[in-house]
């Protein structure tokens, strides 16, 4: 019985460094979470409206799958979900915060 060796058969795995990245400034810092907290609120607002879309072709009797609208009407319930979840967490971060004695 021959031996193959294993280094052959499988891909070549190569180890990346993390990035080092310069210290932000705090203005760099909030100017990233502004871009990031915009993306996802306009992602949250497109998943809404894909379910007001399918939900409104369903009732129009047009050629649209069931499931596909109700999955569609969970994941933007969820979405929004989330979102307001996030809203309740930093809006209670930012009372925390200034309740903290100077």
């Amino acid at each position: 019985m021959a031996v193959q060796s294993i280094t052959g058969a499988m891909p070549t795995m190569t180890m990346q460094q993390p990035e080092v990245k310069a210290q932000r400034t705090p203005f760099e810092a909030q100017q990233n979470f502004s871009v990031m907290l915009n993306d996802a609120i306009h992602q949250v607002d497109h998943t809404q409206k894909v379910s007001d879309t399918m939900t409104a072709k369903l009732a129009k009797g047009e050629d649209v799958d069931l499931h596909n609208v109700m999955i569609s009407a969970q994941k933007a319930s969820i979405a929004l979900n989330a979102t307001v979840e996030m809203r309740n967490k930093v809006v209670e971060a930012y009372q925390e915060i200034i309740r903290m004695p100077v």
